[in-house]
């Protein structure tokens, strides 16, 4: 029989601020990113087994394209397997909109289709049931 959690698919977006810019041309380092990933697997645990878990580890991480100030970031999880105390998350982020500064200030524009960022694997570790 197969587990019910397996395959659930947990999304958030967030606006990346010009404050969490640290590089020329409006960069930001890909800790930004891994922390989305972990907010997203605290829902899936949530979701999964009512705890906030841990996201104990990344297995892999491919930082594939880079991530701007301005941009609206689509962080997802998916589980993949589980195990008793640990579920495998495959992550990934998408850019969904990029600011368009060539165009004026506060221009913007939606990415279709959207911009994959990043890729990871991680570990998402739950309270055990009873002994």
């Amino acid at each position: 029989m197969t587990d019910p959690r397996l395959g659930l698919v947990v999304t958030h977006r967030r606006y990346v601020p010009y404050a969490h810019a640290h590089y020329g041309g409006s960069l930001v380092d890909g800790a930004y990113t891994l922390g989305l990933f972990g907010d997203v697997a605290t829902e899936v645990a949530i979701r999964t087994d009512g705890d906030e878990g841990l996201l104990a580890g990344y297995s892999e991480v491919s930082f594939l394209a880079a991530v701007q100030a301005g941009d609206v970031l689509e962080a997802s999880c998916e589980v993949v397997r589980v195990g008793r105390r640990s579920r495998e998350l495959r992550c990934w982020a998408d850019v969904v909109t990029r600011a368009d500064p060539s165009r004026s200030a506060s221009a913007a524009q939606v990415l279709d289709p959207p911009l994959r960022v990043v890729e990871a694997v991680a570990t998402l570790v739950v309270p055990g049931g009873p002994a």
